[in-house]
Parts: C-alpha cells; structure tokens; sequence
C-alpha cells in the first residue's frame, strides 16, 4: 500500500474553490479531504469560507448601504488602476 502525498495547508487554501464547487479530481479531493481530518485550522477555514459563500450569495445592491458601496466601488477602482484599492 502506498502512503497519499501529503498536501499542505497553503495547496488546501489554493483548491478551496474548487472543492467547494465540486471541481476537483477525485484523487485531489481525497487529499483534500484527508488533510481536514487533522488540520483543525483549515477545517475552519473551509467553514469560513462557505459561510462567506452563503452570505455574499444573499447580497443585492439595495443590501449594501450607500457609504459602504461608494467605498467599495472607490477600492474597486482603485485596484483595477493598480494603486492598491485607492481611488487614482
């Protein structure tokens, strides 16, 4: 029998998507999976990250407070202009 690779935290972080949109291999998917079974750490950031999923799954445009959506459309166009989130 031969051992699984092992797969560390930062290639767990690096498949989440994947995972969690059911797109991973079914051998990357064991080593995923057998990763969580002793890495409380990344089991909770897979939770972390479904529960950003669900909740970004339940925003509108009228969820989002003025103030807030003017900062982020203010980051937004700061990132795409390459001047890290601030406004050119």
């Amino acid at each position: 029998m031969t051992a699984l690779p092992d797969l560390s935290c930062r290639e767990l972080v690096e498949l989440v998507s994947d995972y969690l949109s059911a797109r991973l291999p079914p051998d990357d998917r064991t080593h995923f999976e057998l990763h969580l079974t002793y890495c409380a750490p990344c089991r909770t950031y897979l939770a972390q990250m479904r529960q950003v999923l669900q909740s970004a799954g339940q925003l509108t445009e009228s969820s989002i407070e003025p103030g807030a959506q003017d900062a982020l459309l203010s980051a937004f166009r700061g990132w795409k202009a390459g001047t890290g989130g601030r406004d050119p």
